[in-house]
């Protein structure tokens, strides 16, 4: 069902019949008064003594006509809290098959005191509302439509801007990640990140000519058995010309599909491994959104985009490659590929970009999902003080992160007989450590670096919090936060 929001400064009594407000412990509400006559608020009150007051939503009829729900909400709880009670208020009015609302936004302020509680409350509503039915020949079409009464009087227009924004950031991720690999293959994935050009964004596509020229072999080599070319693009935000201070970087894992190539994956969900660019189309989704609310940074984004497939060129169990960097690289599984991409793409984006630090972002090792679940993504990282900064963003908006150990010890099981560096860790486990590990390598003038492992929070079978099931956007918030707090 997608969710209309109006924002209104007075009711329209033909659209709404169903009257929202936000209400205390007890589901006492201050500003019944300023809406409904003595006799309505006696009648409400004596309604609210006979429901069950431990249930979240309290729903009861007016008259014949009109309808109250009452959301129940404790003091000073935190944004994720608002965010996750929108969530939790979508399902209940999707349940209910309740499509036309009026929300009386001032009735949460009251309670929470702080302007952007309704606009995280209505975050958390419209995130989880979200649908990828594009392929569905029968599409049911139902809009839920939510009249805001009162919020510009609390809210200004720029605020609602960046709610927009990161909404749109969070959903294109979405999108880029649930669309099939039939469809996403890494040229259409170029032509899609070309679109940000209207927001001011610097698109800059390199093909496997330009990549060939620029030695990019450890990159080149996971796709040359795809019939699909592979590619690096970078995006370029510039919201602060004035000060040319090193960019913030962001880069991000993009293989658009994965087999495994000749390291065949099991046939048993291989589906599933179109959501092996997550890391990618997170980065595309952060971009969008600083673009679009006009974030004061200077940020890159730099993915690389490829398709990992089985074929009569495909890279091979033993071949070496030759990186960006310089340094060579044994391929011992063709299934531990995306850290080859990255290595590329890590090493470029240093050298090119000189960056303030480096964020990566990859469904890069199943052994994280093993360690983590679905609770957290994993962190790895050169430098304390950006690791804190993204575990306390994380905390604040639910996309939380825990930070695993790198050292120099991890580094003898990563070291090949015959290159500089294995691509993979036979010998004594902690996958996703030596991954990080490798990935570490590539960072070569000790430029502050962290490492997110996402494979466990890109997608979920399961609908959780914000999320509806299936792609999760995990890491656009997340970041968005993080450059919030540290850097606007």
């Amino acid at each position: 069902m997608s969710v209309q929001i109006n924002y209104i400064s007075k009711i329209n009594a033909k659209s709404s019949k169903s009257y929202v407000f936000f209400a205390n412990e007890k589901f006492e509400v201050n500003n019944l008064k300023n809406v409904f006559s003595k006799e309505q608020i006696s009648f409400i009150q004596q309604i609210i003594k006979k429901k069950d007051l431990k249930k979240r939503f309290l729903s009861f009829d007016l008259n014949l006509n009109e309808q109250i729900i009452l959301i129940k909400t404790k003091k000073n709880i935190s944004s994720h809290e608002i965010e996750n009670l929108g969530a939790e208020f979508y399902n209940f009015i999707k349940l209910n098959s309740i499509i036309n609302l009026t929300l009386y936004s001032d009735s949460l302020q009251k309670i929470q005191n702080r302007k952007e509680a309704i606009e995280e409350f209505l975050l958390g509503l419209k995130l989880k509302s979200y649908e990828f039915n594009l392929y569905k020949s029968k599409k049911k079409i139902e809009i839920i439509k939510i009249d805001v009464l009162n919020l510009k009087k609390i809210f200004k227009a720029h605020n609602q801007l960046k709610f927009k924004s990161l909404i749109e950031g969070t959903n294109f991720a979405r999108d880029l990640v649930s669309e099939p690999p039939n469809v996403l293959t890494p040229k259409e994935y170029v032509n899609r990140l070309l679109r940000l050009k209207k927001l001011g964004i610097k698109v800059t596509v390199y093909n496997e000519a330009k990549l060939k020229k620029l030695k990019m072999f450890s990159l080149l080599g996971v796709g040359q058995g795809s019939v699909n070319e592979s590619y690096l693009v970078t995006l370029e935000w510039y919201g602060n010309k004035r000060n040319k201070t090193k960019p913030l970087s962001f880069v991000g894992k993009g293989v658009c599909f994965d087999t495994g190539g000749i390291s065949l994956k099991p046939a048993r969900f291989m589906e599933e491994m179109k959501y092996d660019m997550a890391g990618s189309a997170v980065v595309a989704g952060l971009i969008k959104n600083l673009a679009m609310r006009k974030s004061k940074v200077n940020a890159v984004g730099v993915v690389g985009l490829v398709e990992n497939m089985p074929g009569g060129n495909a890279q091979r169990p033993g071949d070496i490659v030759k990186s960006y960097s310089g340094k060579t690289i044994e391929v011992l599984n063709t299934d531990a590929e995306g850290r080859l991409v990255l290595a590329d793409a890590l090493s470029y984006t240093e050298k090119k970009f000189k960056p303030k630090w480096i964020i990566d972002l990859a469904t890069l090792t199943g052994a994280i999902i093993m360690a983590l679940g679905e609770e957290y993504a994993g962190l790895f990282s050169n430098n304390n003080d950006l690791s804190s900064k993204i575990e306390k963003a994380g905390e604040k908006v639910g996309e939380k992160v825990w930070r695993l150990p790198l050292h120099e010890n991890y580094d003898k099981l990563m070291n090949s007989p015959v290159a500089d560096i294995q691509n993979i860790n036979y010998a004594g486990g902690a996958g996703s450590i030596t991954a990080a590990q490798f990935l570490q390598r590539f960072i070569l003038n000790k430029t502050p670096w962290a490492h997110l492992d996402i494979a466990g929070m890109a997608f979920s079978k399961k609908a959780a919090n914000l999320n509806p099931g299936g792609a999760t956007g995990f890491g656009v918030r997340l970041l968005n936060k993080f450059i919030e707090e540290n850097y606007e």
